[in-house]
């Protein structure tokens, strides 16, 4: 009866435990995103139709292929589908659940990725490369300057073919890593000095939470951001998902082909759709995940050599109004993929377009800026990524 007690109360202490573990994981797993804010049914309905005409006129007419949603205070105010998987085949018609390469916008998340870490005190943003990669031979870059585009490090996408590259040969973030140490190429600018945007940033930003969490780059941001946020049709590509992965276009419907660039990440290499985009949108805005200021420090301006009202933070390209406003954004652009994400603070406003067939119209979703707020945007020619 003795052991009969004891063992009883080891299954329950056992049961608890287990109970708690759970819901620890639950808490740190599920991160709880904003709430919708009720818009008047009349002014949902006004700016709606607005929208709806301006992206008709803007992307329906001109040949778009992919999908947009603009949502303010987590209301979606416009979503839409526009074309097919193939554009030159047009059976299969594009739905939510397809997965657009977000390009350049997917240093959105690399960057934020960083920032979580630092919040644990695995990663010191001011700290210098040589602590993470032993005699990283570019004495003086932080961690900071690859967040910010102010490393001067050379961009990989040009030096690595000039230096000889085997286009046959897939390259690696690795490799990216130990072209640095071999090839050597210099410098853009001394280091500090400058704002230059640059995607070997972000591989090595890539390798730097695969060598600071123990995880790979896709699992990482799978459990730190894609699965707390339930973006559920987010992944970063492997090529075991070329299956999965939308292929993109030129703008006459001809298919890229995969080339040796294709495969690194962190600069690129993120897909996603335009409801899981908002749900990023939204866990931004919550203290959950990250705190104040984490992002306080993200989404402000770091380059100040030249004046202008265009300028970036940590993963994030800003314009800065003189009205005190602030448009915050990303675009992309790789291969036939186009894409546009930006976020209106004032208003808790998103604008989010993701294409897979080249179409520079796409870029001017920003002037849906002037639909929330005093931004002036609609004959603003900003960068393509």
């Amino acid at each position: 009866m003795k052991n009969f007690s004891l063992l009883a109360v080891w299954v329950f202490l056992l049961i608890g435990c287990q109970e708690s573990t759970r819901t620890e994981r639950s808490r740190q797993n599920k991160v709880r995103t904003s709430q919708v804010t009720p818009l008047d049914p009349e002014y949902k309905k006004q700016v709606s139709a607005r929208i709806q005409n301006y992206c008709e006129e803007l992307l329906d007419k001109r040949g778009f292929n992919g999908s947009y949603l603009v949502a303010q205070g987590g209301n979606i105010l416009v979503e839409k589908y526009v074309g097919f998987v193939n554009p030159g085949k047009p059976t299969d018609s594009l739905h939510a659940t397809h997965s657009f390469h977000l390009a350049s916008v997917s240093k959105t998340f690399t960057a934020m990725a960083i920032c979580l870490l630092s919040q644990e005190g695995k990663i010191d943003l001011d700290a210098t490369l040589d602590q993470y990669f032993a005699q990283f031979p570019y004495p003086g870059v932080t961690v900071r300057m690859l967040l910010n585009h102010r490393s001067g490090l050379p961009n990989y996408v040009h030096y690595l073919e000039a230096n000889g590259w085997d286009r046959k040969k897939m390259v690696s973030n690795l490799d990216v890593l130990e072209s640095l140490y071999s090839m050597r190429p210099p410098l853009q600018f001394p280091t500090g000095k400058r704002f230059s945007y640059c995607n070997t940033n972000y591989v090595l930003l890539a390798l730097l939470i695969e060598k600071t969490s123990n995880q790979s780059f896709p699992q990482y941001l799978q459990q730190k951001i894609f699965e707390p946020l339930q973006m559920n049709h987010s992944f970063v590509f492997q090529p075991k998902d070329a299956d999965r992965a939308l292929p993109s276009f030129k703008w006459n419907n001809q298919q890229f082909d995969t080339e040796f660039l294709d495969y690194t990440y962190g600069d690129k290499n993120i897909y996603s759709t335009v409801e899981d985009m908002l749900r990023w949108d939204q866990g931004l805005y919550d203290t959950t995940m990250f705190r104040f200021s984490t992002l306080e420090s993200a989404f402000q301006p770091y380059s100040f050599e030249k004046e202008g009202k265009r300028n970036y933070g940590l993963g994030w390209r800003m314009t800065l109004l003189d009205n005190g406003k602030k448009i915050l954004f990303h675009n992309g652009w790789w291969h036939g993929n186009n894409t546009v994400f930006i976020r209106l603070l004032d208003e808790k406003a998103t604008i989010i377009v993701l294409g897979n067939k080249f179409n520079r119209n796409v870029y001017k979703a920003k002037g849906l800026a002037d639909y929330f707020g005093d931004y002036g945007q609609n004959k603003d020619q900003e960068e393509s990524e």
